[in-house]
């Protein structure tokens, strides 16, 4: 594995290094890839980080798939090594939808019903993101939103686990993206459109909100 982390960091360039993962950019067969792979932890028990690397590179790449079959944009997956536990995916050439929201304010409206759209295929198709935040999401060449980091995700989602989703979303509007109101209003409407079930989970929203205010 130390041999593996050496070589990576000696022949690509790092794009992120989170908590659970580092993200670099490669050359895979002469395309642009990204490769992700999940580090050990010494402070975990040996056995138990085998145990979750292994499962949370597995369902990563299950909930990429999923989301494909279901008309998300997701970066096309060349390769799983579960030596490494890492997965090497397609570069997604684009902007990330926060720099984009952030610099040409414009566009706000165009781009958050194209994000509307993108969670309600999503929540559709019963998969939730666990992590839905602007910074996931990269707007294409085509105008199309790609997802990405789908390590929290889960199939067969509730009306929580997709209620959590759109709370986020919601959440990082406030935060990040104030002054865009009428924005997040146009991606709500979207959702509610394309979203089957939609009431059910816009309620769930109300409920989120409102536990986080009483703890």
């Amino acid at each position: 594995m130390e041999d593996i982390w050496q070589s990576m960091e000696q022949n690509a360039e790092i794009l992120g290094c989170g908590a659970e993962a580092t993200v670099y950019r490669t050359k895979y067969l002469g395309r642009d890839a990204v490769v992700k792979t999940r580090m050990p932890k010494i402070y975990r028990h040996s056995e138990l980080d085998t145990r979750l690397r292994s499962l949370r590179t597995k369902n990563e790449a299950k909930i990429m798939a999923e989301a494909r079959k279901n008309g998300v944009r997701t970066p096309v997956i060349y390769d799983i090594d579960m030596n490494s536990f890492s997965i090497t995916m397609e570069f997604a050439a684009g902007r990330k939808v926060k720099d984009v929201l952030d610099s040409e304010p414009s566009h706000a409206v165009e781009i958050c019903e194209k994000i509307g759209e993108t969670v309600a295929k999503l929540h559709n198709g019963k998969i939730s993101h666990g992590d839905l935040t602007t910074s996931n999401m990269i707007l294409m060449p085509d105008g199309n939103i790609c997802v990405l980091d789908m390590s929290m995700g889960t199939t067969l989602a509730e009306t929580e686990d997709m209620g959590v989703d759109v709370h986020l979303l919601q959440r990082a509007f406030t935060s990040a993206h104030s002054g865009l109101e009428d924005a997040m209003d146009a991606m709500i409407s979207a959702y509610a459109k394309n979203m089957k079930d939609h009431a059910k989970v816009l309620e769930r929203v109300g409920d989120i909100r409102n536990r986080g205010r009483y703890t």
